[in-house]
C-alpha cells in the first residue's frame, strides 16, 4: 500500500516564503497572488511558484472569478496543521523582536481558519465543557443531549451541520495558547452566530478579531 509523502509535504513547508502565505491565509479569506506576494515579501514570479508548490501538495486550492486569480486554504484539516505545527514551533522560537500590541490581538482572539482561536477560543471550549454541553475523552468531543438544546437555543441548525461532510466537534491545539480550542463544523457555526450578533467582527486584514464587551459575557457565562 502506498505510503504518505511526508518528507515532500515538510519540504514544502520548510520555506519560510511559503509557510508566510500559508499563514496569510488562516484568517479562512482567499487572496490574490499579489497580496501573498506582498504577504510573503517576494515578487510576482517567485509568489507563482510558491503557489504552485502549495497548491500541488493540495495544502491550498485556487478559484478562479472572472479574470481574477485568489488562494485559499484547501480545507479544515490544513487549517489544523498549519495551527499545530505554530503551536509547536512557539515553543521553539527564533530570535525576534518583543511581542507587541498588535500580537496581543492575536492572541487574545483570532480567526483560525472559520473558528475561534486564542485565549477566547480556548475559554469557549472550556466553558462548553464545564456547563455540559460537550464532553472530551481521550482528545475526542462528543456533543451532549444538553448541547443540542443548547445549539437550538443559539440558532445552530443542527441537523444542516451533522448533513456535511464535515466532523462535527473536534479539538484543535492553539498555537498561541498551547491548548485546545473547538473546531469541526460546531466551531465554525458558533463562530457565524457571534460575528450575526456583533459580538465579533473581523477587521481588514489579519487574523485578529475585535470582541465586544457582550462577546466577552457570551463565553464567560457558559
Amino acid at each position: 500500500m502506498p505510503q504518505p509523502d511526508l518528507a515532500n509535504l515538510a519540504a514544502v513547508l520548510a520555506d519560510p516564503s511559503r509557510a508566510a502565505m500559508l499563514a496569510a491565509l488562516m484568517d479562512g479569506r482567499a487572496l490574490t497572488a499579489t497580496e501573498l506576494a506582498a504577504a510573503a515579501q517576494v515578487s510576482a514570479p517567485t509568489a507563482s511558484s510558491h503557489l504552485a508548490r502549495l497548491t500541488g501538495a493540495g495544502l491550498l486550492t485556487m478559484i478562479k472569478q472572472g479574470r481574477h486569480r485568489y488562494f485559499r486554504v484547501a480545507n479544515g484539516a490544513v487549517a489544523q496543521l498549519a495551527e499545530t505545527l505554530m503551536a509547536i514551533a512557539a515553543g521553539n522560537p527564533s530570535p525576534a523582536p518583543r511581542t507587541g500590541p498588535s500580537d496581543q490581538a492575536l492572541r487574545r482572539a483570532r480567526v483560525c481558519y472559520d473558528h475561534l482561536a486564542g485565549e477566547l477560543g480556548v475559554q469557549l471550549l472550556d466553558g462548553l465543557l464545564d456547563a455540559g454541553h460537550l464532553s472530551e475523552r481521550d482528545g475526542t468531543l462528543s456533543l451532549l443531549p444538553a448541547g443540542e438544546r443548547w445549539c437550538v437555543e443559539f440558532g445552530i441548525d443542527l441537523p444542516a451541520l451533522r448533513r456535511a461532510r464535515r466532523t462535527l466537534c473536534r479539538t484543535c491545539l492553539d498555537w498561541s495558547e498551547r491548548r485546545t480550542h473547538l473546531s469541526g463544523a460546531l466551531g465554525a457555526a458558533i463562530l457565524d452566530r457571534m460575528l450575526a450578533h456583533g459580538w465579533v467582527r473581523r477587521q481588514r486584514l489579519g487574523r485578529a478579531l475585535v470582541v465586544s464587551p457582550a462577546g466577552v459575557r457570551f463565553i464567560q457565562q457558559l
